[in-house]
């Protein structure tokens, strides 16, 4: 029986995100997974930061306890997810597996990952203007679309300008759509994009 773990060299986690270093094998029928552990090299020094075996689940590095856990119920994925990463968790991380045989006899694989953790800039979103002043004849169709630029996710507000400067909520999307114009229609409309 053949065991290999998979799993990519590098991954990028963004900061105060959460990450999947993943980790997988496929099971193989007489072979028995015994433990698995999870350990890391990083600035702060290096450590086991969890470990399944007979016993149990346990976190053994405190800065990661509450923030990591392994799938339960999924034979051959052992894959680290990570919560609210932080700049400090970047590092080279091991995952090893050991397996025992009908023979009673352990094979141990593993493999190495390195972590890197990057702050992705929050942006305002900021609007591509569209073409002022649009004539179309009634009855046509038309739409308007919003567009913006920025960190998502970004929600989109159509506004008509109103008598007296009050402004009248069309529809909170990105595309304002008239199927038959009407010379009602005429106007000023004007967008609003939103993010955090």
């Amino acid at each position: 029986a053949f065991l290999d773990l998979s799993g990519p060299s590098e991954i990028k986690g963004v900061w105060k995100a959460s990450v999947t270093l993943p980790c997988a094998y496929v099971p193989v029928e007489d072979l028995v997974q015994q433990t698995l552990t999870w350990t890391v090299v990083h600035e702060k020094g290096s450590g086991t930061i969890f470990r399944r075996d007979e016993s149990g689940d346990h976190v053994l590095l405190s800065e990661y306890r509450g923030r990591v856990s392994i799938p339960k119920g999924a034979p051959g994925n052992v894959s680290l997810l990570m919560l609210s990463l932080e700049i400090s968790d970047r590092g080279t991380y091991t995952c090893q597996v050991t397996w025992r045989d009908s023979n009673n006899s352990l094979i141990a694989k593993e493999i190495t990952t390195s972590l890197e953790v990057v702050k992705v800039a929050a942006t305002k979103p900021i609007i591509r203007a569209g073409e002022p002043g649009l004539t179309l004849p009634a009855g046509a169709s038309t739409s308007l679309t919003c567009e913006a630029g920025g960190s998502p996710p970004i929600s989109y507000r159509w506004f008509r300008s109103g008598p007296a400067g009050r402004a009248e909520l069309l529809s909170s999307g990105a595309e304002l759509a008239w199927p038959s114009l009407r010379p009602s229609d005429s106007g000023s409309y004007f967008c609003e994009a939103h993010n955090r």
